[in-house]
């Protein structure tokens, strides 16, 4: 038999015996017991606001009416500084089409005495549902504002940058104490104050920090909109900054939170789960925000 012959019978053999040795093999991915997911804050000058939420399965789908129907009603809310407690009523607030958002806050009943958020103030958070206890504390730090702020070339520009835009940058001293830690927001005119980023003071302490290059926050709507639309800003635009002073519990929340998001879809990062602070299980987070608040109009 020629050599040629024999090395095609050795492949077209070796090929018949890989394919006999495949096997269809099923993954059973177990669901888990939905869990209570707690979405809690209290900042300076506010109210406690809860929202309470079950868990919804991974390979769930995903409508208004499953959120609709995630919302936990009856939950017995308190909320305590260590010389008051107060407890919480639900309310559902209309959104414009048949799904109703759900919320927890102050009785406006009983408003005679609120509780409104104090800085430098500790609070402790109680719910109870179902049988079981959920236990949170924060703190709102006392706030430590920015120097400085104003707007300028984008720091990354490049030729798919629009020539008007403009980035928001500040100075910033921060406190001379270790532990200090900032969730900021910002607020084109009268819209909603967007999440844009977290801030640890541990390789900076006590130091000012010069030329800060912050991004817009924006919620993702599913359009096809520019990038520079979304984390710039335009001449003629009024930008709210929100600079919350958060404890740690907070801090870690957000950054793992956040971390955890943009790990989604990217082969090279490391899987991680965001770090609750609320006890027995659930997931979330209780809150404080230290706030400061400071306008400006972007020009070119």
């Amino acid at each position: 038999m020629k050599p040629k012959l024999i090395q095609i019978l050795t492949l077209a053999v070796l090929i018949i015996s890989l394919g006999a040795c495949e096997k269809e093999v099923h993954i059973n991915l177990k669901s888990s017991a939905p869990r209570m997911v707690v979405q809690g804050s209290i900042e300076t000058d506010g109210p406690p606001i809860i929202v309470l939420t079950s868990s919804v399965g991974f390979f769930s789908k995903i409508d208004l009416s499953t959120l609709e129907n995630s919302f936990i009603h009856g939950a017995d809310i308190k909320v305590s500084d260590g010389t008051k407690t107060v407890t919480l009523k639900e309310y559902s607030s209309d959104t414009g089409t048949a799904f109703k958002y759900y919320f927890y806050t102050l009785d406006t009943a009983l408003l005679s005495a609120p509780m409104l958020g104090e800085n430098g103030q500790t609070y402790t958070l109680t719910i109870t549902h179902g049988g079981v206890t959920y236990r949170s504390v924060t703190k709102i730090p006392i706030p430590q504002g920015v120097d400085s702020m104003w707007f300028g070339i984008p720091e990354f520009a490049d030729d798919n940058t629009l020539d008007s835009a403009r980035q928001l940058f500040i100075n910033y001293k921060d406190p001379d104490s270790a532990g200090d830690y900032v969730r900021y927001f910002t607020q084109r005119g009268n819209d909603a104050f967007y999440p844009s980023g977290n801030f640890s003071d541990e390789p900076v302490n006590g130091k000012l920090i010069t030329s800060i290059g912050l991004a817009g926050g924006y919620v993702n709507d599913g359009t096809d909109r520019e990038m520079d639309s979304l984390i710039y800003f335009f001449p003629g635009e009024s930008v709210t900054l929100k600079w919350c002073a958060v404890d740690k519990g907070v801090y870690t929340f957000w950054n793992t939170l956040d971390f955890a998001k943009n790990a989604v879809g990217n082969p090279f990062s490391s899987p991680i789960n965001p770090v609750s602070n609320i006890s027995n299980g659930a997931l979330g987070v209780w809150a404080g925000y230290g706030a400061y608040y400071k306008t400006l109009v972007v020009t070119y």
